[in-house]
């Protein structure tokens, strides 16, 4: 599967098929929430932090790929990552793009 940024994929010839969208909420767990926050205190990289959001987009794009595989597509154009925080440790990332068919 083919993923684009582009809203085109040059010198190719496609067909839209729709709206694909991926998302998933991920927390850390409590203990390391509270290192996290002493980290804050010194400042740093919070690792843990970094693991999760790695792992929540991936599991999204997971997501919206089996969704455009279902409409039959083999590329996804104008593809966006957006996440917001749901609580204090938890955040969720979305992800969306338009599934197509690119001519071979």
């Amino acid at each position: 599967m083919m993923l684009m940024t582009t809203s085109t994929i040059r010198g190719k010839e496609f067909e839209e098929l729709g709206l694909v969208k991926g998302h998933t909420v991920q927390t850390v767990n409590v203990i390391r929430d509270i290192g996290a926050s002493f980290k804050t205190l010194v400042g740093g990289e919070l690792k843990k932090y970094n693991e999760m959001m790695e792992n929540a987009r991936n599991i999204a794009t997971e997501r919206m790929v089996a969704e455009a595989q279902a409409l039959g597509a083999n590329a996804i154009i104008g593809v966006r990552y957006t996440t917001s925080s749901i609580m204090q440790g938890a955040a969720e990332i979305l992800v969306y793009g338009t599934a197509v068919r690119v001519q071979v």
